[in-house]
């Protein structure tokens, strides 16, 4: 019985550390992306709603004419 809990125990750590490894990953995903949009975009002056309308003045254009190998499958 004590082995079954210890089991459950070390599979529910297990679990958390791996939530907690893709929280991570993704925060460090989303600093990169933010660091290559302030840079080839020069908005780094611009708050995060002002960054928002310039990109959404460009989503479609971008969007339609992504190439596909960037496109989501």
């Amino acid at each position: 019985n004590d082995f079954k809990n210890l089991k459950k125990t070390n599979a529910a750590i297990e679990k958390a550390e791996l939530k907690n490894l893709d929280r991570k990953e993704r925060a460090h995903r989303l600093i990169r992306k933010g660091a290559m949009l302030e840079k080839y975009f020069e908005c780094e002056h611009l708050s995060p709603d002002e960054t928002e309308e310039l990109l959404k003045m460009y989503a479609n254009y971008i969007n339609i004419n992504k190439p596909n190998k960037f496109k989501k499958k």
